[in-house]
């Protein structure tokens, strides 16, 4: 889960990490009055948005006091960036910036170890640099046993070519984001800019956060910092059933059990969409290894409530869970659902039970329901089906 910077900023906060004073507004008014209340003074208002390239798209502005400040808010609020809607800003206080540095640690996946990377050369865009000038931007590994001890945060800033005054104002600063990288089980914090004011002091002046979702169970913050009005209703409704449902721009419903055979049908249905209008899949929805009617009729409910979505492929093999109780779930399902579902119904089964279950689908004899033998023949069907809806 991406958070807002103003939510990253409060979290450096409370682990220590040095950050400007800063206020949440939604509307201009609200703005006017941050900016009263950071002392009426220089601003900077900032829009809002999970997303980069704020600046250049208009969404980050300076202000020379609070009716500047409500002027600009005005101007950022409602603004779309790369499909983002600014829905509130943050007003944070003007900061003398001496110099710009970067600094982010993440889970370095490919290596199965974190990293931290580091640079002088902050407030760009750090894969430019990265591509570019690869000898500015330093890479150490850090041990998960002792995370961003000084001896790595030294590591750190000595690889970056700090000079020791400023390195030694640095390395607390690296230590403290590390314990919001762990405590808050994060994926990702970055710093960009790290900056040096011209007193001489080392703040944050952004922040960027992902937590890992996974870690709900233990980590009361996450359901806390979640953001119900950037999240898509459908999903929502999915995740409060248990779910696992991202929403994709396409025409095809899609519902299979097992994250692997989902993916594989997401790639067949785009394949056959391409004889079809070009057709989409409309959704990824693992329904898992119990597909009981209940849970079937929780998928089309959701995948039903698509208003794009024209078809639905439902791909199932039976293992754990036989062809003929998922058979049974469809058509309680639909039973369930009764004239709410009205969109057509491939289903391809295969594996324990397979023949039953085909059975029972065609004994049910409902006129939304088509049963294929194959997965590339349902992906065909289901394309053709929703390009001539």
């Amino acid at each position: 889960m991406d958070l807002f910077e103003y939510q990253a900023r409060d979290l450096f906060e409370e682990y220590g990490v040095p950050v400007l004073r800063a206020e949440v507004a939604q509307t201009p008014e609200e703005a006017r009055a941050a900016a009263e209340k950071l002392g009426g003074g220089t601003v900077v208002v900032k829009s809002q948005v999970k997303v980069g390239g704020r600046g250049k798209a208009g969404g980050v502005k300076l202000a020379k006091n609070p009716d500047e400040a409500a002027a600009r808010a005005e101007e950022i609020l409602g603004l779309d960036i790369k499909g983002h809607i600014t829905k509130r800003v943050m007003v944070a206080e003007g900061a003398d910036i001496a110099e710009e540095y970067y600094f982010s640690v993440l889970l370095d996946r490919a290596n199965r170890t974190y990293l931290a990377m580091c640079s002088k050369e902050g407030g760009m865009d750090i894969e430019t640099l990265a591509e570019e000038r690869p000898e500015a931007l330093a890479k150490v590994e850090v041990s998960p046993l002792t995370g961003i001890d000084d001896a790595t945060a030294q590591k750190i800033v000595d690889e970056a070519g700090f000079d020791a005054e400023t390195g030694a104002k640095i390395v607390p600063v690296l230590k403290s984001l590390w314990k919001v990288y762990k405590d808050e089980d994060a994926s990702l914090v970055e710093v960009n800019p790290l900056v040096k004011t011209g007193d001489g002091k080392i703040v944050a002046l952004d922040g960027k956060m992902t937590l890992d979702d996974n870690a709900e169970f233990r980590n009361e913050n996450l359901a806390k910092l979640e953001d119900e009005d950037a999240e898509d209703p459908l999903e929502r409704k999915a995740k409060g059933m248990g779910l696992n449902y991202v929403k994709l721009d396409g025409e095809v419903g899609i519902i299979g059990n097992g994250a692997g055979l989902v993916m594989s049908t997401l790639d067949v249905v785009a394949y056959a969409g391409e004889n079809h209008g070009n057709v989409k899949p409309a959704n990824f929805l693992d329904i898992g290894g119990g597909a009981s009617a209940e849970v079937m009729a929780n998928g089309l409910d959701v995948i039903l409530g698509d208003e794009q979505v024209k078809s639905v492929f439902v791909n199932v093999f039976g293992g754990i869970t036989a062809c003929d109780a998922v058979a049974n779930g469809i058509v309680k399902a639909l039973e369930i659902l009764g004239d709410s579902a009205t969109k057509p119904l491939v289903v391809r089964l295969d594996g324990n039970n397979v023949e039953e279950g085909r059975r029972i689908l065609e004994e049910a004899n409902n006129s939304l329901v088509t049963v294929v033998d194959t997965m590339d023949g349902g992906a065909d069907k289901a394309a053709e089906l929703a390009n001539n809806a």
